[in-house]
Parts: C-alpha cells; sequence; structure tokens
C-alpha cells in the first residue's frame, strides 16, 4: 500500500445486508455518495439541537411565589418565562416549550392572586376604619 493512499474498506456485504437489500450495491446507487455514509439531503434537520432557554428557572421563581415570595419572584419568573416563549416558539418542537407556558401560568396566577391579596387588606382596613370613626370614641 502507498502512501497517501485511503484504505478501502472491506467491500464484501455481510450476509444479513444482502439479505435484506442494504450494502454497497444499495448505497452506491445514490449519487455523488461516498459508501459507508448515510445520505442527508439537505434541509433534513437533525432532531435534538435547540437552543437553551431559562423555562425551568422561570418555572422555580413562579412557584416560589406561590410558597411564599409572592410578586417578588413571579414577576421575574414571568419576564424569563416570556423570553423562553419567545425562543420556543421560534422553533416548533422544542422541548422546553411546555415548561415556559407552565411558568408563564403560573406567574399570571401568582401575580393575580397577589392583587387580590392587597385588594382584600386595603378593603378590610378602610372598613375597620369605617367603623373605628362611627363608634364615636
Amino acid at each position: 500500500m502507498q502512501a497517501g493512499t485511503p484504505q478501502q474498506p472491506n467491500q464484501q456485504p455481510s450476509p444479513v445486508a444482502s439479505k435484506y437489500g442494504d450494502g454497497p450495491q444499495v448505497w452506491g446507487q445514490v449519487p455523488n455518495q461516498v459508501p459507508n455514509q448515510i445520505p442527508i439531503q439537505q434541509g433534513m434537520q437533525m432532531g435534538g439541537f435547540y437552543p437553551q432557554t431559562q423555562a425551568v428557572l422561570a418555572l422555580v421563581l413562579s412557584i416560589l411565589g406561590i410558597v411564599g415570595c409572592g410578586i417578588c419572584t413571579a414577576i421575574p419568573g414571568l419576564i424569563l418565562a416570556n423570553g423562553a416563549l419567545q425562543t420556543t416558539n421560534s422553533m416548533p418542537g422544542h422541548p422546553d416549550a411546555g415548561t415556559a407556558k407552565a411558568a408563564q401560568v403560573v406567574g399570571w396566577i401568582v401575580i393575580g392572586l397577589t392583587l387580590l391579596g392587597i385588594l382584600f387588606y386595603v378593603a378590610l382596613f378602610g372598613i375597620i376604619l369605617a367603623t373605628e370613626g362611627s363608634s364615636g370614641m
């Protein structure tokens, strides 16, 4: 064998390959294809290469809002969830799409419940002041 000459692989098809119609004779039918390579047409995407998102962090912050941090972690969680949703909506089939949507929903629920709680305490304070003023003390 000469230096610089690539070594040719064994061109004998295996018994399994010849039985099921696979081997050099089948791969040789693909034009402009090097033997022993899988043909991929232009435009075919390989699965699993999606950009990273902050969907999990957004969900954690939104859930922390439910547990006790309230609006202080729900708003950052909602901001991160909206950013993650922009990324996942631009890439159909993104694995973080459901997590980002859940973080957005939980974030809005926490913000709504926090605002309802604030309104409740304002109304309660107003009722207490109204009853104190009418009692005449």
